[in-house]
């Protein structure tokens, strides 16, 4: 069974996306603007919008953002909806929405560079970061831009170093890298000293520190939330029976929503037949979709089968929400076992839905072997697929070290359609610095393929290239 990885470096993915971006502070000018203008016809579809928006329906606010738009091209309003509904869309975090969500950044820096989203720099730094997330999923063209915009930070750098150094020496730390704050009134100095003072006694002395994380876990005021957060956090990193039944009361009881859930999150850390069974409730009963997808991580993170088969279970259920659905094929692919390895190619092959059939192509790269190589390479060559699952199928192949570059080449030299041909380019590009014959074939393809924009995507990739054979190819198209 493969090792899994260390709950630290995933609390991120199971519980939560990216804060809500600065420009709020923006869009709270944008609305004092329209107050200054008389009956600004967008005026109520964008403040809908930003309701949706702040309660998480995402869906709904990228419609309403894109209403505004479409009905009320002249409003205070318009600009800035490129960027909004572009944030929305990238919730979901699939390669369709994280596409047509830098197509509206995009679009909104051609039309309305005086928006304040724009002038701010939040929708370009929106931008490049969707696009990185779409170039790690194997997108090329993304990939390049990643690459050219990474260039010419470099190079502003370099010039502002010195100016740089100066201006941020003695500077004040980021409040992002303080404690969150804590309800309105409460005196959140006193709460980070006992945080740190209880930190320090579990350290020390656990058997002395429970007693009193125990009574932290009592209280009810307002003001000791995040004190019992922090509790909930301590008591699971000791794994006993009593802080499973402390853990359990937690996340049953607790008056505030985010310690039971951080109480659920945490139970993914201690043993016993009683938390996998609250757990397993958790998935089949509750209606609260995030303490549901905190349950699927703790029980991803259990070894028993029936752990196992509950989460393969609720990825095929079809009153599951999708996303959930997803996080659920997610974690099955992170235990490497012949049953997950087959329930994933199976379900593969039933869905009729591309982005699930993507996000099984990545759980089946990350287990190698049990026949999941030859099934994906089989994917990249299958022609009832789309060319986007096709392409991605090959990505995650050569990424996973199960396709040569002697194949790779076979390939484009198989293949007909363009868009294949170019993602071979890029997964050749991705192992130039290491694989001299990737750099062959790269060259080749600049010398001698017929079609423009090809020769031209093998270039700009040479163009990135270490190997001295690139750089003196492109001296010879620029001397020719």
């Amino acid at each position: 069974m493969q090792k899994l990885v260390p709950v630290f470096s995933i609390v991120a993915a199971a519980i939560g996306g990216a804060a809500f971006p600065a420009s709020t502070v923006a869009s709270t000018a944008t609305i004092a603007q329209a107050a200054t203008v008389a009956r600004d016809s967008g005026d109520s579809l964008y403040r809908r919008a930003r309701a949706y928006l702040s309660e998480g329906e995402y869906d709904r606010a990228a419609e309403f953002f894109a209403q505004v738009r479409a009905r009320y091209p002249k409003s205070v309003y318009a600009a800035d909806t490129y960027y909004w509904e572009a944030f929305a869309l990238s919730r979901d975090g699939s390669r369709t929405r994280l596409r047509r969500a830098v197509s509206l950044l995009d679009a909104q820096a051609k039309e309305y560079a005086s928006a304040s989203t724009v002038k701010s720099g939040e929708a370009r730094t929106l931008a490049t970061r969707l696009k990185g997330q779409l170039a790690r999923g194997g997108d090329a063209d993304a990939a390049a831009d990643v690459v050219e915009r990474a260039v010419r930070a470099e190079r502003a750098a370099v010039r502002s170093e010195r100016d740089a150094v100066r201006t941020t020496r003695g500077a004040p730390a980021p409040d992002g890298a303080r404690w969150s704050p804590g309800p309105p009134g409460c005196k959140n100095e006193e709460d980070d000293d006992r945080i740190e003072a209880l930190n320090a006694l579990m350290q020390m002395n656990a058997d002395q520190a429970m007693p009193i994380l125990k009574k932290v876990l009592e209280r009810r005021d307002q003001c000791s939330e995040l004190l019992r957060r922090k509790a909930v956090f301590l008591i699971s990193q000791k794994r006993t029976e009593e802080s499973a039944d402390i853990l359990l009361k937690a996340a049953k009881s607790d008056p505030d929503a985010e310690t039971r859930g951080q109480a659920v999150f945490w139970l993914s850390q201690v043993s016993g037949d009683k938390a996998e069974e609250f757990l397993l409730g958790i998935i089949r009963d509750s209606k609260d979709e995030d303490v549901q997808e905190r349950a699927l991580f703790s029980l991803s993170q259990r070894k028993s089968e029936r752990a196992q088969q509950a989460l393969r279970d609720f990825a095929t259920r079809a009153d599951a929400a999708p996303q959930l659905r997803e996080r659920a094929i997610f974690w099955i692919g992170q235990r490497r076992t012949e049953e997950n390895a087959k329930f994933l190619r199976d379900a593969f092959a039933k869905s009729d839905n591309d982005e699930v059939r993507e996000r099984i192509l990545f759980s089946l790269a990350q287990m190698k072997g049990m026949g999941n190589d030859a099934f994906i390479l089989e994917q990249a060559a299958n022609p009832k697929l789309s060319i986007d699952l096709r392409k991605q199928a090959l990505f995650w192949a050569s990424q996973q070290g199960m396709v040569s570059t002697a194949q790779l080449a076979s390939i484009y030299d198989k293949n007909t359609d363009s868009e294949m041909r170019e993602q071979v380019i890029f997964v050749l590009a991705q192992r130039g610095n290491k694989d001299g014959s990737a750099v062959d074939k790269l060259l080749e393809i600049a010398k001698t393929e017929k079609n423009a924009d090809l020769r031209k995507r093998a270039i700009f990739w040479l163009g990135q290239s270490k190997d001295p054979r690139a750089a003196k190819l492109l001296q010879e198209l620029i001397e020719r």
